[in-house]
């Protein structure tokens, strides 16, 4: 049975043959795509692309009125934006709809809307050589198994899509599901394929057992901390380990093994660093208002390394820095330092409003084990980090706050 989709917590099992009948007896296309169902986000994305046809990916959590400012559309089910057509595709066979999606409209494209980690989200739209820009395929990858561990709404889970769909390769859901549910489904359809964000593989530690049929793990969307990366080692023994660079308004742009990235010779002219922030040229970024100038700052600081080529490590996010007294915060450091304290399973560090200092630091802690509490974290701390930097609030919680797309919420 050759599969397409599966998602272990609705028993949904999706074959090719199941999509292409769906496809074909399609007579109506909103551009609006507004659906909690993944199913229905991806197939409405490929019917979009054999039509030709812009599609909105609106987030299933978005409300009306999030919806109307982000669009200008108070009604994106009104019957005159719905597409009425006649379906004369009939396709018959996987083979058939890959050939299709390569000859893609040039007035194709797809808009998605930024993460909205520390404010309203924005607005982007990219082509279909932009989005897959850095897709791969070939016959090696005919077989892969993809764990989609990304909202499909959002640029890395579109980006993940494409690369599962342009390969003909099954998709198996494991965004937004338990630990367990997210082993079993591993382990049950045995999955090749796993790209999420460290926030997500956080939440897989500890695990009591090896997962070998997972042979690459990619890992973006927030700096990637050197303790997960060992983890994930032990997890997952036969997978390649890679950590990307990318971003809603360009897509993947650089890849590493570790935290080091390398700015390559055929991007030395369209992406630089200045004042310690990467800045990308225009022509790598898809169509945004975000974007008025030659040269767009993602507010990504970043540490160089090394010249000839550029190599630097990510810091922070510009926005996430803290100013408390005076003096600069990084949450990143802080929370580093925390996840290093033994019975610590994640940490999200934030500011607290302080007449005094201006912000004070404070941290949410999702334990691993009974014992630990405040002062263990404190003492721990002390001979790491300058008093300043040690969270003055911890508090102690199930779970650790995120955004849309599975990133440590920092607002």
């Amino acid at each position: 049975m050759d599969l397409f989709y599966l998602d272990y917590s609705t028993n949904q099992k999706i074959t090719w043959s199941m999509l292409l009948n769906d496809i074909n007896r399609s007579t109506t296309f909103n551009p609006y795509c507004y659906q909690g169902d993944f199913y229905t986000v991806l197939k409405q994305i490929i019917l979009s692309l054999i039509l030709g046809k812009e599609i909105i990916l609106l987030d299933g959590d978005f409300t009306l009125d999030e919806i109307e400012k982000l669009t200008g559309i108070s009604d994106f089910r009104d019957s005159e934006t719905i597409i009425k057509f006649v379906n004369l595709l009939n396709l018959t066979t996987k083979k058939e709809l890959l050939e299709r999606l390569n000859k893609v409209n040039s007035n194709w494209s797809i808009t998605l809307f930024t993460s909205g980690t520390t404010g309203l989200p924005k607005k982007v739209s990219h082509k279909f050589e932009s989005i897959t820009r850095f897709v791969k395929t070939a016959e090696k990858n005919r077989s892969n198994i993809w764990g989609f561990a990304y909202n499909p709404t959002h640029m890395a889970g579109v980006q993940v899509f494409f690369q599962a769909l342009l390969n003909g390769n099954t998709i198996v859901r494991l965004f937004g599901l338990s630990k367990e549910h997210i082993f079993d489904s591993i382990s049950t359809y045995r999955v090749t394929n796993i790209s999420a964000t460290p926030t997500f593989y956080r939440l897989l530690l500890p695990a009591n057992n090896e997962y070998s049929t997972v042979s690459r793990i990619t890992s973006g969307g927030e700096k990637f901390d050197d303790k997960t990366f060992n983890q994930l080692k032990d997890i997952f023994p036969k997978a390649k380990i890679t950590n990307i660079y990318a971003t809603s308004e360009a897509g993947t742009l650089l890849a590493a093994n570790g935290n080091e990235f390398t700015i390559k010779h055929s991007f030395i002219d369209q992406i630089k660093i200045e004042n310690n922030e990467l800045i990308i040229h225009k022509s790598l970024l898809g169509n945004s208002s975000i974007v008025n100038e030659e040269w767009y700052r993602t507010g990504d600081l970043v540490q160089i390394i090394s010249f000839n080529p550029t190599v630097f490590r990510f810091v922070s996010r510009k926005n996430e820095m803290i100013n408390v007294g005076g003096y600069k915060v990084n949450p990143l450091e802080v929370e580093e330092e925390i996840r290093a304290v033994v019975g610590v399973q994640d940490v999200r560090v934030y500011a607290k409003s302080n007449s005094v200092l201006g912000n004070i630091i404070c941290c949410e802690v999702v334990k691993r084990d009974s014992q630990l509490n405040e002062t263990i974290i404190r003492t721990n701390l002390q001979s790491k980090l300058q008093e300043f930097k040690i969270p003055r609030m911890v508090k102690f919680v199930e779970k650790i706050s995120t955004t849309r797309t599975g990133k440590i919420k920092r607002n």
